[in-house]
C-alpha cells in the first residue's frame, strides 16, 4: 500500500447514531467527516485508517476503499479484477474472505461476481480464499461500477479486548461512548449508572477520562496486510496505553451480586479499577459520591410484553423520585424503547434523541436539564 496516498475511509456507527460519531471523528481531527447513512466517511493515508481503529470509541469498523472499475458484465469484472493491483495490499499468505452485493446493475447475481474476484485473487495473488478469514473484501456493484474495500478492524470494534463478564442485554461498548458524547460528556465530570450491569458506561467513560485509547489492547485484521509498518503501529499504540488518573469518580451500581462482580473484573482488566466503584444496592439506595455534580447515565430494562408495563412504570417512577430527590445539579440520561416509561420518571427531560437499534429493540436517549 502506498502509505502517502489518501483513501477513502468509511466509519460504521449504529443506526440514529451517525451525526455523534462525526462529532467524535471532528474532535479527534479526523479530515472533514461527513454523515452518510449507516456511518461517516472521511479521508487519510493508511496511518489514518489504523489511528480510526485505535482511538475513536464509536466507530463499529473501520473500512477503506481501496479502488474500483466499471464492469457491465461477468467476463469484464473477470478480466479487470485479475489486474487489479491486489498485492498492493493484500498478502499471498493470508486467507481472504470476499463478500459482494449488487444494486441496479448489470451484473446482478453477486455470487457468480464473488467466485470471479476469489478466483482472481488466488491464481493472479496466490492467497487463499476462506469463509473464516479474518481478512474482509467487500466488492460493491452499484450501477456497473464495482467498488472494492477491506474492512480493516476484523472483529467488531465494541469488543475492546476488556469485557469478558456480561449480563443480560449488555451495551455494546461503543453505543455506550456514543451515548456519553451525546450527552455531553467530555471526560472531566463524575458519571454514575444506577443500573449499571457489567459496567459498560462507567468504564468507558472512565477510560475516556484517564485517556485510554480504546483499541490499545487488542489486534485489527489491518495488521495482516501487504505494507504494514509494525513500527509506525507500534509506536501509536505505546502513545494509546499512557493513560493519566482522571479527578473525578466513575459509579455504578446494580441490584445483582453477579453484575457488580462481572462490573470490578471488566474494570480491572481495563486497568480503571482505582478509579471506578461498584456497589450492590437497589435503587431506592443509591446517593450521589461525594465532589461535584456530574451525569447520572442509565439503560433501564424496556420490557417486551405489555404484562411487564405497569412493574416498569414503578421502577421508572421509583428511579426518578430518588434522583429528584437527591441528585440536585446533575443531569440525566435515560435510554428507553418507550416515551411513557421516560415520562414515568417525571424527571425534566428535553426533546428525545433519534430512535437508534440496540440489539433488535428501537431506543432513543432522553436527556434532562440540571435537577434543581
Amino acid at each position: 500500500m502506498d502509505k502517502t496516498q489518501s483513501y477513502d475511509i468509511f466509519l460504521i456507527a449504529p443506526p440514529g447514531l451517525e451525526q455523534v460519531l462525526a462529532e467524535e471523528a471532528t474532535a479527534c481531527g479526523f479530515d472533514e467527516p461527513r454523515v452518510v447513512p449507516g456511518g461517516v466517511e472521511t479521508r487519510g493515508p493508511w496511518s489514518e485508517v489504523m489511528r480510526a481503529n485505535l482511538v475513536l470509541r464509536g466507530a463499529g469498523r473501520v473500512l477503506v476503499r481501496i479502488g474500483g472499475f466499471p464492469a457491465v458484465h461477468l467476463a469484464q469484472l473477470d478480466k479487470r479484477a485479475r489486474k487489479f493491483a491486489w498485492g498492493d495490499f493484500l498478502r499471498p499468505d493470508r486467507p481472504i474472505r470476499v463478500e459482494a452485493v449488487s444494486r441496479k446493475s448489470k451484473i446482478y447475481h453477486a455470487g457468480a461476481a464473488k467466485q470471479r474476484v476469489e478466483r482472481a485473487i488466488t491464481e493472479e495473488l496466490g492467497a487463499p480464499i476462506s469463509d473464516e478469514a479474518e481478512i474482509r473484501l467487500m466488492l460493491r456493484i452499484e450501477r456497473d461500477f464495482c467498488t472494492f474495500s477491506i474492512d480493516t478492524s476484523g472483529e467488531a470494534l465494541h469488543k475492546r479486548g476488556h469485557k469478558e463478564a456480561v449480563g443480560k442485554a449488555p451495551m455494546r461498548e461503543t453505543m455506550a461512548a456514543l451515548f456519553l458524547r451525546q450527552c455531553g460528556f467530555d471526560g472531566a465530570e463524575p458519571v454514575l449508572d444506577p443500573m449499571c450491569g457489567s459496567g459498560s458506561f462507567v468504564i468507558e467513560a472512565a477510560e475516556w477520562a484517564a485517556g485510554l485509547m480504546p483499541g490499545r489492547s487488542r489486534s485489527f485484521a489491518f495488521e495482516q496486510l501487504a505494507g504494514f509498518d509494525a513500527a509506525q503501529w507500534q509506536s501509536m499504540r505505546n502513545a494509546a496505553g499512557a493513560g493519566g488518573r482522571p479527578e473525578s469518580l466513575y459509579s455504578g451500581s446494580d441490584r445483582n451480586a453477579g453484575a457488580i462482580d462481572a462490573s470490578r473484573a471488566n474494570a480491572t482488566r481495563a486497568g480503571v479499577a482505582d478509579f471506578c466503584a461498584f456497589h450492590q444496592r437497589p435503587v431506592s439506595d443509591i446517593r450521589p459520591p461525594e465532589g461535584r455534580p456530574g451525569l447520572v447515565i442509565v439503560n433501564p430494562p424496556y420490557g417486551a410484553r405489555i404484562g411487564d408495563q405497569a412493574r416498569l412504570r414503578s421502577l421508572y417512577g421509583s428511579l426518578g423520585k430518588v434522583l429528584m430527590d437527591r441528585f440536585s445539579g446533575w443531569r440525566v440520561g435515560l435510554i428507553t424503547s418507550e416515551m411513557s416509561l421516560a415520562r414515568s420518571t417525571r424527571l425534566p427531560f428535553q426533546a428525545p434523541g433519534p430512535v437508534v437499534d440496540h440489539g433488535g429493540i428501537k431506543v432513543r436517549l432522553y436527556q434532562s436539564v440540571r435537577l434543581r
